[in-house]
């Protein structure tokens, strides 16, 4: 059986280049054969800004989505591909304390983190969590926010509660798993190989269910129901998330991999007295994205310092490989993140 672990790659050397830099650009919208190593124009730092050089960046869905031109930017954001990376400061915009330039970080972006610099508002940039190297902590912003915010701030899930998140063995589902688990939930989570299955379990999920054999609805409702699901696929599984849910539920979507529209059963909710809510990040006020990030810093990096969650990395591979890390991810059969170093 193959494990995955954390990586132990030493930090690679940031680049020192100014002009021209290079980026992943895009010829059209289309497949992982549209990305290519191309120049761009340096960013520069705005005011509440800082600028990073980058030494890794991560592969998200969202980011396959943007090459397929389903997932545009939000206004005023860098239309280069990327919603995180890892580096150290170059540069300070105006107004901006509590930083210096060379300090390690890790950042959310909106846009920009496959190229060798990128302009971040300072609310969304974060520490290193001790322990990690730079590599590694390229796989954690995007997941680590996506999870603390919408698990906790949003559903609320409290200790001894029952969660299910589906997609176990990939970014999200990796590490909703160990956070929820570390934090004293009852965890369930779906996935499909038995290899997926193993990993969900020595992470932490109390019980891993086979979306190819077994019916998730039946092994919640056996159970007594969850309190709270965290979903990426939509309408596909609305009806049976529903099913799922515990008296008090609290249902929260955030992908659309099983389509946009479902049918929503209002006197199931009613008689749960549960809730539905759709999030997104990418297009959150600076203010709220701050409050995420200052939420992640102070709850979630004392659990990574201390062993209890970690990144899982499926693999790394230069910037120049992009397609393959797109490819790969749009394959299946992975888990975790791919890591895309310059």
């Amino acid at each position: 059986m193959r494990y995955r672990t954390t990586l132990r790659s030493t930090t690679p050397p940031i680049s020192t280049r100014t002009d021209p830099l290079r980026a992943v650009v895009t010829t059209a919208d289309g497949g992982p054969e549209v990305l290519s190593i191309g120049e761009v124009d340096d960013p520069r730092p705005a005011a509440g800004e800082v600028l990073i050089d980058v030494a890794a960046t991560a592969v998200n869905r969202a980011d396959t989505l943007q090459r397929m031109g389903l997932y545009p930017p939000p206004p005023g954001a860098s239309d280069i591909i990327g919603l995180e990376c890892s580096g150290r400061i170059a540069e300070l915009g105006d107004g901006v304390e509590g930083w210096k330039v060379g300090d390690e970080v890790c950042a959310l972006l909106a846009g920009g983190g496959y190229a060798e610099k990128v302009a971040v508002p300072v609310g969304q940039v974060m520490p290193i969590p001790a322990g990690l190297s730079l590599v590694e902590a390229a796989a954690l912003p995007e997941v680590a926010t996506t999870v603390w915010s919408n698990v906790f701030m949003t559903a609320h899930l409290t200790k001894g509660e029952r969660f299910l998140v589906h997609g176990g063995a990939g970014g999200i589902g990796t590490m909703a798993i160990q956070l929820a688990s570390t934090l004293g939930a009852e965890v369930f989570t779906t996935a499909g190989s038995a290899e997926k299955l193993d990993l969900c379990l020595s992470l932490g999920a109390t019980r891993a269910i086979s979306y190819r054999d077994e019916d998730f609805v039946e092994v919640l409702e056996e159970a007594g129901g969850a309190d709270v699901i965290l979903d990426n696929m939509g309408a596909k599984y609305l009806p049976r998330n529903v099913s799922a849910l515990a008296t008090g539920g609290r249902l929260v979507i955030i992908g659309m991999q099983g389509g946009a529209k479902g049918e929503l059963d209002i006197n199931a909710l009613l008689r749960k007295r549960a809730s539905v809510t759709a999030t997104s990040l990418r297009a959150r006020p600076l203010a709220e994205k701050a409050a995420i990030c200052c939420g992640v810093v102070e709850n979630v990096w004392p659990l990574v310092a201390a062993g209890s969650v970690r990144p899982i990395v499926e693999a790394t591979m230069p910037l120049a490989e992009v397609g393959r890390a797109h490819e790969a991810m749009e394959a299946g059969g992975h888990a975790g993140k791919f890591v895309l170093t310059l």
